[in-house]
């Protein structure tokens, strides 16, 4: 090892084999006219000095020297290539070592020396055997700091996000017949919130799970054993059965959720409970009570978790009878309403059954559907009937029933002013499927002739396929109002809607409007 003061071999110093001893007070001629930590700075390479006979104590810290061109004149640097090519002139910044009483090269001597092995400037991976990933000088991020290597996303994590959420072929079950929460559908929502949710209430065999199959996913060309949710079999109708149970769910591409039902104060229920001597839950004594509560309990839920209900009724003779139907299902409704849970807030109790204490409370928009209707609904003085029992029944409800759904607005009766129905309420008439085989010309014969052959047959209303068309768009048309004080995405109406039906179950005031049907 060479004393202190001693130069090593290398470039400056004279041919291998020869070594001169130099005095400490002798300088290169070279650099006679250096002095100065200016002298080492410049002239000595990195790695020089010896610095095993250095005196101990605190060493002052050199600030660095940064060299980058302006902004506009910088090089776009280029991923994943490092070594010989890299981009010629990168933005490079001179760090200061670990080792103070090292001083870092100029930038022109910065280019390793070629040789067999490295040498004394060599890094400590090089020196290990070891060929660094990048070149000495790294590409920094200016302006960037830590967040822009941390901000950096996974190619596999980016790809992934931009896959197209699965498509759902038939409905699933949210809720069971033992009315028990489900968590299937979990792994259908994603964290997004532009989403609309739908539920449907009905008697049983008004149509339902058809209705709903058809304004989601399904044609009225397509066969019913194909529809999203499952219609009712030519045997369930002869034993005058029920197809649906607890609550089905079906989200589409659109992000519309639906939510299904099974028929409310449903009789064929009610039977299968007393034939085959069921037990009911210890809250209920009577079957006709636990089946009346049930259907309280999914009304109340509905208004709360959906944007849009849509109420399923059918077969009418007159208008009287219709103004008896629908005061059964407006009683029914304002019922549902007295006893839905309030809208619960960050640190609300849905289980509660008060107002809400720090915000509006929610109510959903209500769309009575007239399934099956005859030609007769179609006059225009009945409609003005339909919508004035409507709008006067449902008066003093929270409920939005009017003002969203218009079918004046579908073009469905052409040359009818909007004031002829001065109470509109959100009422749709939707005339029976087969209507469309039925054609008169065919059946008197005057299909046969070529000129009636062009003409479509007056049936005095509109086909089928273009009602459930017009009902679907002003259906996806409804306003989406916040469900509850905050925004939720799909993935949070799912657990804000088991927070619901929870809190339905333990209602309080279900629970004493239940003894007191009892």
């Amino acid at each position: 090892m060479s004393e202190s003061g001693h130069s090593q071999p290398g470039m400056y110093g004279p041919g291998p084999g020869r070594r001169r001893r130099r005095r400490r007070g002798d300088r290169d001629p070279a650099v006679q006219n250096l002095s100065g930590p200016s002298r080492d700075r410049d002239y000595f390479p990195r790695d020089r000095r010896d610095t095993s006979e250095d005196p101990p104590g605190p060493v002052l810290q050199k600030t660095p020297i940064i060299l980058a061109k302006p902004p506009g004149d910088r090089p776009k640097p280029v991923q994943g290539v490092s070594g010989p090519s890299a981009p010629d002139k990168p933005i490079m910044s001179i760090k200061a070592r670990e080792d103070a009483t090292k001083c870092g090269p100029p930038p022109e001597t910065s280019a390793p020396v070629p040789g067999p092995g490295p040498g004394p400037g060599a890094s400590k991976l090089e020196r290990e055997g070891q060929r660094p990933t990048q070149p000495v000088y790294q590409i920094q991020n200016r302006g960037m700091g830590a967040s822009a290597s941390s901000g950096a996303v996974d190619p596999v994590v980016g790809q992934s996000k931009l896959i197209a959420p699965e498509k759902m072929k038939q409905s699933i079950k949210l809720v069971d017949d033992q009315m028990n929460w489900c968590d299937s559908a979990m792994e259908y929502l994603r964290d997004q919130t532009d989403m609309l949710v739908v539920g449907v209430l009905g008697l049983q065999g008004t149509g339902k799970s058809t209705v709903m199959s058809l304004i989601s996913a399904n044609t009225p060309e397509e066969d019913q054993r194909a529809f999203v949710f499952r219609a009712q079999t030519q045997e369930i109708k002869e034993r005058a059965g029920n197809q649906s149970t607890g609550i089905d769910f079906f989200i589409t591409q659109e992000r519309v959720i639906y939510l299904d039902t099974q028929p409310i104060l449903s009789p064929s229920i009610l039977d299968h409970l007393i034939n085959n001597d069921r037990k009911l839950p210890p809250e209920y004594n009577l079957p006709h009570t636990y089946v009346e509560m049930q259907s309280l309990q999914m009304a109340a839920f509905l208004f709360t978790v959906c944007h849009v209900v849509i109420v399923v009724q059918d077969w009418f003779t007159d208008v009287n009878m219709y103004r008896y139907r629908i005061s059964c299902a407006a009683l029914f409704l304002q019922t549902a309403e007295m006893l839905k849970p309030s809208t619960p807030s960050a640190s609300h109790d849905v289980s509660g059954s008060s107002g809400a204490e720090d915000g509006a409370e929610y109510y959903p928009h209500i769309v009575f559907l007239q399934n099956k209707a005859r030609r007769d609904d179609f006059c225009p003085p009945n409609l003005r009937n339909m919508h004035s029992v409507v709008d006067t029944l449902m008066a003093h409800s929270h409920l939005k029933y009017k003002g969203t759904l218009s079918m004046l607005d579908c073009n469905m009766f052409p040359g009818l002013g909007r004031k002829y129905l001065e109470s509109e309420v959100n009422l749709f008439l939707l005339p029976p499927q087969d209507s469309e085989a039925d054609d008169g010309l065919t059946k008197t014969g005057c299909g046969s002739s070529p000129l009636f052959s062009l003409l479509p047959g007056y049936r005095g209303q509109p086909s089928f396929s273009s009602v459930v068309s017009k009902l679907r768009s002003q259906i996806l048309a409804m306003p989406r109002c916040p469900l509850s004080h905050t925004i939720l995405t799909e993935k949070n109406w799912f657990h804000y809607a088991a927070r619901i039906w929870d809190g339905v179950k333990k209602s309080s005031a279900l629970a004493e409007y239940s003894r007191l049907l009892a």
